[in-house]
C-alpha cells in the first residue's frame, strides 16, 4: 500500500508565513505538521513507500527536507509542474499525476497534509481490509454549519455508503467525512478515468464521492467528535493556537 500525501496547495490564506514556504512542513512543537503525520503511518506494515505530491514552487524544500527523514519506508517526492496558486492542479489531479509519474498500481492511502491528528490510521488500514473495500473515514458532527463545509455521507447498518454528499445545504446526517481516504487497486481504474468522467479536479472529496457512485465503499465511523479527532490547520489563527497548544508535544 502506498502513502500518498497531497500536499500541493498554496496556502494562501496562512499569508506570509506560507508565502515561500510549504505549510506541511511548518513547525508544530518539536516536529512539522507532515512529519507529525507520517510518524503514525510509518509504523503500519502494509505501507512501504510514502508518495508526497507536491508543487514546483516548494519540491526543493519538500526535497531537502526528505533527505533528513529517518523513516523506514521510502519517501518519494513528485513535483507537479506548477508555480502558481492560480495554475495549481487541484487535489483530484495531483493524485492522478502522481499515479502516472510512477506508474502506481497498488492500493493507496490518500491523506491531505494539513492536519494534526489524534488517532492511528493503522485502524482505518484494519477496517479497509476487513471490509475488502475502499473506504472513507467518517465522524460525527453535529454542527449543521460545519457539515455544509465538508462532505457528508449516509449509512447503512454495515457501514456501507449509500450516499455522499459535498458541502450540503441540507445534510442527510450527521456523519461528516475528512480528507483520508483508502483506494484499493481493484478501483483505480475507476480513479484514474474518474476527472475525464465528471469528478471535479479541486476538493480531494470530489474524488471520494465520485467512487462512491460508481463503486462498493465503506465509512469506518470514528468515536468522538471531529474536534476531538484533528486539528485543521486552515488559517494563520489556527496555526498559532496549534504552536501553543501542542509546544511541548
Amino acid at each position: 500500500m502506498k502513502n500518498i500525501v497531497i500536499a500541493a496547495g498554496y496556502a494562501t490564506r496562512l499569508g506570509e508565513l506560507t508565502k515561500n514556504f510549504p505549510k506541511p512542513l511548518l513547525k508544530i512543537g518539536k516536529s512539522t505538521i507532515l512529519g507529525r503525520m507520517l510518524d503514525d503511518i510509518d509504523q503500519i506494515p502494509e505501507i512501504d513507500e510514502h508518495v508526497i505530491i507536491t508543487n514546483h514552487k516548494f519540491a526543493t524544500i519538500f526535497e531537502e527536507w526528505a533527505k533528513e527523514q529517518k523513516y523506514t519506508k521510502k519517501v518519494t517526492i513528485v513535483d507537479d509542474g506548477t508555480e502558481t496558486n492560480d495554475t495549481r492542479l487541484g487535489a483530484v489531479c495531483d493524485l492522478l499525476f502522481a499515479m502516472d509519474k510512477l506508474s502506481i498500481d497498488d492500493d493507496m492511502l490518500v491523506v491531505a497534509a494539513d492536519n494534526l491528528l489524534f488517532f492511528t490510521f493503522a485502524d482505518f488500514v484494519k477496517f479497509a481490509k476487513e471490509k475488502g473495500s475502499s473506504c472513507i473515514i467518517c465522524h460525527d458532527q453535529p454542527s449543521k454549519e460545519r457539515l455544509q463545509r465538508t462532505g457528508v455521507v449516509v449509512l447503512d447498518e454495515n457501514n456501507k455508503v449509500l450516499n455522499m454528499e459535498e458541502k450540503p445545504q441540507e445534510p442527510k446526517s450527521t456523519w461528516a467525512v475528512p480528507p483520508f481516504y483508502i483506494y484499493l487497486k481493484k478501483d483505480l481504474d475507476l480513479v484514474r478515468h474518474s476527472v475525464e468522467n465528471g469528478c471535479g479536479k479541486d476538493a480531494p472529496g470530489n474524488l471520494a464521492h465520485y467512487l462512491c457512485d460508481h463503486a462498493t465503499m465503506h465509512a469506518w465511523p470514528m468515536a468522538g467528535t471531529g474536534e476531538n479527532l484533528r486539528f485543521d490547520i486552515g488559517s494563520l489563527d489556527t496555526y498559532k493556537e496549534a504552536c501553543e497548544k501542542f509546544a511541548n508535544d
